[in-house]
């Protein structure tokens, strides 16, 4: 695990504040943001499986897909590729998330809370760094780790 920038607390107080936003809808509060080349935040998620009926609306894939529009109508190029960019998500991402992370060629990602029954950053698998992929991620995780995991555990208190 790498040591974390000062900027990834700043970014993940931006994907907490998306993360409150699912709350309303009944989601599970996750939230993420992607970071541009240039430390500047182009896409925002929320988990959105209850507002949407869809399985994939994770807070990660929905930032994923946002912030790839984003640079394809920015440069017209290949906005797939997310190469220049940092992903930040209140909890670490699942397997179908981490698949997502590889294949937008993501360089870097920073979680927070650790995920001990699905994560796929180190928790259960470790797919972002699975040597045998074509692409790996630096990843940076327990940023603000408390915070994020309180969040979690008041909604699931509720719903209890």
């Amino acid at each position: 695990m790498a040591a974390p920038d000062p900027q990834h607390e700043t970014w993940m107080r931006h994907a907490l504040a998306a993360a409150r936003d699912a709350l309303p809808t009944g989601d599970v509060p996750i939230g993420a943001v992607v970071v541009g080349p240039f430390g500047d935040v182009i896409a925002v998620g929320r988990n959105e499986r209850e507002a949407l009926g869809d399985p994939t609306a994770h807070a990660e894939m929905i930032a994923i897909r946002t912030a790839a529009a984003a640079l394809q109508a920015h440069d017209g190029g290949d906005g797939w590729r997310l190469e220049d960019c940092t992903l930040v998500v209140t909890l670490e991402p699942c397997a179908m998330c981490a698949g997502a992370i590889v294949l937008a060629r993501i360089p870097r990602v920073v979680f927070g809370a650790w995920d001990e029954k699905a994560g796929a950053a180190g928790s259960v698998f470790d797919v972002l760094r699975e040597r045998r992929l074509n692409h790996r991620a630096e990843v940076y995780g327990g940023v603000l780790a408390d915070e994020c995991a309180e969040l979690l555990r008041q909604f699931f208190a509720a719903h209890r």
